[in-house]
This record gives C-alpha cells, sequence and structure tokens, in this order.
C-alpha cells in the first residue's frame, strides 16, 4: 500500500439486515457490538484511528502516566491532554488515539470507572453517532452551541451595553450635565 493509500473500514450491518453468509452476519454484528458505547450510541472512527475519551482526569496527570495506565491495552498513536492556561493544570480530560477498534474498545472495557492517580475515571469513545431515535442525525461529535436556548430571539432590552448604546438616555444627560458645566 503506497503512502497517499488510506485503510477503509468494511460498512457494518445492523442486526436486523440480512447477509449471505451466516458467518459474515455474526462478525458485522460482533464488530457493531464492540462499536457500541455505554450509552448504546455507535462509536465512529475518525481520519487516523478511534478516540477514546477520559473524564475524571486528575489535574496533576501527565503523558506518562496515561501512557503507563493505556499503554497495556494497545499502541497509543496520540495523547492529547489540555491544560488550563490561567492555572497550568489538566482541564480533567484527555483523548487517546488508538489504530484499531479492537484496541480502543478493550481500552474501554479496561480502564472505565477505574483509578488514575486517585481519581475514578470514565472512559468511552470520544466521536459518536446518536442511538437510533435520539437526536436527528445532523451531528456527531461533541457539544458546540447550546441545547435549548432562545438563540435569535428577542428579549425587551438591546443588546449592546456599551455607553451611548442604551437608547439615548445616558447621552441626553450627559449633554446637559457637560453644558450645565460651562455656564
Amino acid at each position: 500500500m503506497g503512502s497517499d493509500d488510506m485503510d477503509v473500514d468494511e460498512p457494518v450491518r445492523p442486526s436486523g439486515e440480512t447477509n449471505n453468509s451466516l458467518y459474515a452476519n455474526d462478525v458485522s454484528a460482533a464488530k457493531l457490538a464492540a462499536m457500541q458505547t455505554h450509552t448504546k450510541a455507535t462509536a465512529v472512527r475518525s481520519i487516523e484511528g478511534w478516540i477514546i475519551i477520559v473524564t475524571n482526569v486528575h489535574e496533576e496527570a501527565d503523558e506518562e502516566a496515561l501512557h503507563d495506565k493505556f499503554g497495556e491495552f494497545g499502541e497509543i498513536r496520540n495523547v492529547h491532554l489540555n491544560l488550563d492556561r490561567r492555572t497550568g493544570y489538566v482541564k480533567g480530560y484527555a483523548l487517546i488515539e488508538y489504530t484499531t477498534l479492537e484496541e480502543a474498545r478493550s481500552a474501554i472495557d479496561g480502564a472505565h470507572n477505574t483509578d488514575l492517580l486517585g481519581q475514578t475515571v470514565q472512559v468511552d469513545f470520544a466521536f459518536v453517532r446518536p442511538p437510533p431515535g435520539k437526536g436527528s442525525g445532523a451531528r456527531t461529535g461533541g457539544g458546540g452551541g447550546a441545547r435549548g436556548s432562545n438563540r435569535g430571539a428577542r428579549s425587551g432590552r438591546s443588546r449592546s451595553r456599551s455607553p451611548g448604546a442604551g437608547g439615548g438616555r445616558d447621552r441626553d444627560r450627559d449633554r446637559d450635565r457637560d453644558r450645565d458645566e460651562v455656564l
């Protein structure tokens, strides 16, 4: 395989679909089961591998501690550990990338609800499709946007709170005060 070629995973069929080969159907069902998260959503592969998210990470954890804990489950391709700019401590989560689904699944199964530096960490797939019947299916991955907000709805006040934008009352008062000081 050349350096420009990319490995493409076989499409996984839901267990309700039929297949000519019983063995192939068993393999697809097993792979689909391996891709299930704790909330029954289906994991999605990133461009280069399978990424898991580790939450409740101790603020003084470092990449070495994560490699020690998660290296036993497979070859770690990448570790991303966000730090708080102000304090310099870990924000409380880490993203760990594995090459194969099996390695990522074994890390999730083996490290979920275990101890890391005195704190119990939770581990799951970072990128998922919502479970059937949940969500619109248009969004994958994490967050962004306020759910249930009235974005775009007008409240009774101006959006700008800067001086001079409050409907003119403050501006008129300042002008009258300045005129009185001159006289």
